[in-house]
């Protein structure tokens, strides 16, 4: 039992990996949709590539949007409007116009006409409420069929122009009049009338809307169907017209269909197959290219995070809305990702990204060409992300991309540009805006996961930082020491395409760990009195090896990245403080030498191996009488010569041509700093 805890404690690391490796696979599996998928390609206008194709069950053929969307227009265009009838105002109208006329018309009228005036009232209110007058004035066609409802009965139906507007009382009134010869009594009809007069139709909005969708929801999403065995389209054949609809009739049902539990259960293992096997290439190109990624759980830990997030956010607009898909800015993942490491892992995780996404977006193969092709432009264009203007740049130009990519692919689709929906030319734009995020994004991964990118790193390189100003203060000589050690590791960096700007920053960093005791170290004796005088070799090598030690606990203290300790814990690697060993030798012929040896490591990266180099030279070059070319050329040969014949770059990813190329660095910039001239023979 002891044994079994002490191998898992062995392995936890791995056991780890495998725990993240298959909770990822199950949540990605969990966000998918769960439905059969179509195994056939095809688009409208081009040949059918594969084998005859029968039908392999029956299934209805489903009319297009646009025929739907034409069925609902000509439903909702002539749907019938229902209007209420309050029957009661008629009647109301009609007595208070008999209890009014006589104040109305004066006795001096005879009998007779009195009698006709009266019966061409009733006409006018008859007239009047035929069919109605209306509340208030709808906008509505004059054609639209009106249905007048009595007590919730419809009582007939009639044209909406026979419906009377308010405004127009006043000419069915002197219409009445005139068909009676009695127009001279107009005013009076017309004033009487005026406070008379009613509306009595009202608009019934709730019954119209329901009897609408009733007549919607009748509408058939079908034309015909097709029976099991029956051919659909033969190889070779084009697709369109009605063979286009049947195609993708069949792949909808594919898609959407109930399955059984034994289908289901099927396609479930199938998507956690494709996943894993996906995530596992992601894992193995790790393994292999970055083991130093993948040794680091927090580091794996933050790739997968990130596609496992972009996944999520593509299923969760999916689910919303497919056609918002192109405003996820799936390019982010890139940009972080080299951001904290490099552009060749940022590219290969895109791409496992944007295969993964393939199972769930509409028209897959077009979204992950876009996709892909905008991740390439992103890795090519960000070469330094910290600048500002780089990322507008690039952003623009990966804009750019989709907008051009995506125009190709429609016109190949339709053929015409007619048709094209300008609209998604703005997705592209709000996804390139949501690109820019990446800056406040990198922030709050660098304190999530302890991460460190170029942006801190530029943050860190400021001479004005609270920690350099003080060495500047407490080791002025060191402090310029670790100036001129950066100058040279920078161009170092620069000639073999390591990181420039993390090693600027160790290399200004790598030896605070002076400033516990800045005396001791010959750049800062200003005054020429040497406290290593008065102490014992063993003693002195303790106090010079320890300011690593030291250096490593300040850097603690005020939170450097792990990535720049790396500098400081290296820069030494395993060497000798031969000076002093030397001169205890001298005294004491027994030796232990681990007394006068760093604790290491050795420098295990391409930049912590040039900041040794570089530190090794410039501190030695101060040593150097009356330097010359030859002299400068055999000085940096000896020195980086001993480094090798210790070993120290054994760990260290450098080839001996990329350690050529420091030495020439190293000779041409030490030649400048001592002003020297080419030698010419005499």
């Amino acid at each position: 039992m002891k044994d079994f805890i002490n191998k898992l404690y062995r392995n936890h690391s791995l056991i780890y990996k495998g725990l993240l490796f298959i909770c990822t696979t199950f949540l990605i599996v969990y966000l998918f949709p769960k439905s059969g998928k179509f195994k056939y390609n095809f688009e409208k206008g081009k040949p059918w590539q594969s084998e005859n194709l029968y039908a392999p069950f029956n299934f209805a053929i489903k009319k297009t949007n646009e025929e739907i969307a034409s069925e609902k227009i000509s439903i909702t265009n002539n749907s019938i409007l229902y209007f209420n009838v309050d029957s009661a105002i008629e009647t109301k109208v009609t007595n208070t116009f008999e209890a009014q006329f006589k104040n109305t018309f004066t006795d001096s009228i005879s009998e007779n006409d009195l009698g006709d005036l009266l019966k061409t009232g009733h006409k006018i209110i008859k007239e009047l409420y035929r069919f109605g007058i209306l509340t208030e004035d709808y906008d509505f066609s004059d054609s639209q069929v009106i249905a007048l409802l009595e007590n919730r009965v419809e009582k007939e139906k009639v044209l909406f122009s026979n419906l009377i507007k308010q405004d127009e009382v006043v000419s069915v009134i002197e219409k009445v009049l005139s068909n009676q010869n009695l127009l001279k009594y107009k005013n009076k009809f017309v004033s009487l009338f005026f406070d008379l007069v009613e509306p009595n139709l009202e608009y019934d909005k709730s019954t119209t809307d329901k009897v609408l969708q009733e007549e919607l929801d009748k509408i058939a999403y079908a034309q015909g169907s097709v029976e099991k065995g029956t051919l659909i389209i033969s190889k070779g054949e084009v697709i369109e017209g009605d063979k286009y609809q049947i195609l993708k009739s069949l792949q909808s049902e594919y898609e959407s269909q109930v399955w059984t539990k034994s289908n289901y259960n099927w396609i479930l293992f199938a998507y956690i197959l494709l996943v894993a096997l996906a995530l596992l290439m992601l894992l193995l190109f790790l393994r292999k290219y970055r083991p130093d990624v993948f040794e680091n759980n927090t580091k794996v830990t933050f790739i997968f995070f990130n596609i496992l997030l972009m996944v999520f956010i593509s299923t969760m607009v999916i689910n919303y809305n497919s056609k918002y898909i192109y405003v996820v800015p799936i390019c982010i993942l890139p940009l972080v990702l080299k951001a904290f490491f490099d552009a060749r892992l940022g590219m290969f995780a895109h791409v496992i990204t944007v295969l993964l996404l393939g199972f769930v977006v509409p028209n897959s193969y077009e979204y992950m060409f876009l996709q892909i092709i905008a991740g390439i432009v992103t890795i090519l264009t960000v070469s330094e992300l910290y600048k500002r203007a780089n990322l507008f740049i690039s952003v623009g130009q990966i804009t750019l991309i989709y907008i051009v990519a995506y125009f190709a692919f429609f016109v190949i689709h339709e053929g015409t540009v007619e048709t094209i929906e300008w609209q998604t030319f703005i997705w592209f734009i709000l996804c390139g805006l949501a690109t820019l995020f990446v800056q406040p994004l990198i922030y709050i991964y660098e304190k999530i996961f302890g991460l460190v990118s170029d942006v801190s790193l530029l943050e860190l390189s400021d001479t004005n930082s609270k920690l350099l100003k003080e060495l500047s203060n407490i080791a002025p000589g060191t402090f310029h020491h670790s100036l001129n050690v950066a100058n040279l590791a920078e161009a170092s960096a620069n000639e073999i395409g390591a990181n420039a700007m993390l090693i600027r920053v160790g290399a200004l960093y790598h030896d605070i760990g002076k400033m516990k005791s800045p005396t001791y170290f010959t750049e800062n004796q200003s005054t020429g009195i040497n406290p290593h005088d008065e102490l014992l070799a063993k003693e002195s090598a303790k106090i010079i090896i320890d300011h690593v030690i030291d250096g490593i606990e300040i850097a603690r203290k005020n939170n450097l990245p792990d990535r720049v300790i790396d500098f400081i814990r290296t820069h030494h690697g395993t060497s000798m403080v031969y000076y002093f060993y030397k001169k205890e030798k001298e005294q004491n012929k027994d030796v232990d030498e681990s007394d006068f040896t760093y604790p290491g490591p050795k420098p295990f990266s391409k930049e912590t191996a040039i900041l040794m180099m570089c530190d090794s030279v410039e501190a030695a070059s101060k040593s150097l009488k009356e330097p010359t070319s030859s002299k400068i050329d055999t000085f940096v040969e000896n020195i980086i010569n001993k480094q090798i014949e210790e070993g120290q770059f054994l760990n260290a990813n450098i080839t001996f041509k990329e350690i050529q190329s420091i030495k020439k660095v190293l000779k041409h910039k030490l030649a400048n700093i001592y002003h020297l001239r080419i030698e010419y023979p005499e």
